[in-house]
């Protein structure tokens, strides 16, 4: 196992291990704010048993690293509206009232404690992350079984599987021959139905127009004939005068 003061050093490492926050609780029972998410600077500094001065250098020390992993500070309007539903322990924390409050949540908590050098509990932390990322990488490396390579024998077992199943596949489609030819010809039948009705569907259509052109004549006498193209030029004839 590498020593711990690995995560002191190396922020790759850091990272790796960031999703891990369930050992914080292992370690030592962790309280949160009632929002169940947070926790202020007074609160970090009370898990990891240092003075609140230590918390305020890492943090302006690593502000990037942290606020990657969930720092972030309330001012004004956010601020109060935090503190009306922590009212409690905020003001418990902060009597006199603050202008701004940092928060933190659990994966910032781990990060300090992968940062913190004097505190004992950091140190725990550290030293149980790295027992619990050993023995995971244990079970991950545990070789896996190889499939032996395929022998004769098994390939010429499988290809006589296939012959067998195909054998038994042939009846099969021989008795299914006569059941698809009796569907072929009701399908033909009813192709010929089909073409019948349509030619009867359109010599209804003719006769139809036929009897309301008969109607109409009937209602509104027969059309009047069109009268003779008579040329632009030309002049009526006149009827002779007795």
């Amino acid at each position: 196992m590498p020593p711990e003061a690995v995560l002191l050093e190396s922020r790759a490492m850091r990272d790796s291990v960031m999703g891990r926050v369930d050992v914080l609780d292992k370690v030592k029972a962790l309280v949160l704010l009632p929002d169940g998410l947070h926790v202020t600077t007074r609160m970090v500094a009370d898990y990891f048993e240092v003075g609140d001065r230590a918390v305020n250098s890492l943090m302006r020390r690593h502000r990037a690293e942290l606020s990657e992993h969930g720092m972030h500070v309330l001012k004004g309007s956010d601020l109060r509206v935090f503190e009306s539903s922590n009212l409690k322990l905020s003001a418990e924390s902060y009597p006199q009232g603050r202008a701004h409050l940092t928060l933190y949540t659990r994966r910032t908590l781990l990060n300090i404690a992968m940062l913190l050098r004097d505190s004992e509990v950091a140190r725990a932390v550290r030293t149980y992350l790295l027992d619990v990322e050993e023995g995971a990488r244990g079970r991950v490396e545990v070789p896996r079984q190889t499939r032996p390579a395929p022998t004769v024998e098994s390939l010429d077992h499988r290809l006589t599987h296939v012959e067998s199943s195909l054998a038994d596949i042939g009846p099969a489609l021989r008795d299914l021959g006569p059941v698809i030819g009796r569907i072929s010809g009701r399908l033909d039948r009813l192709d010929r139905r089909l073409d019948a009705t349509n030619r009867v569907v359109c010599a209804m259509s003719e006769r139809l127009s036929d009897l309301a052109e008969d109607v109409r004549e009937l209602r509104y006498g027969p059309r009047p004939l069109p009268r003779p193209h008579r040329h632009p030029g030309s002049r009526p004839k006149r009827r002779d005068q007795g």
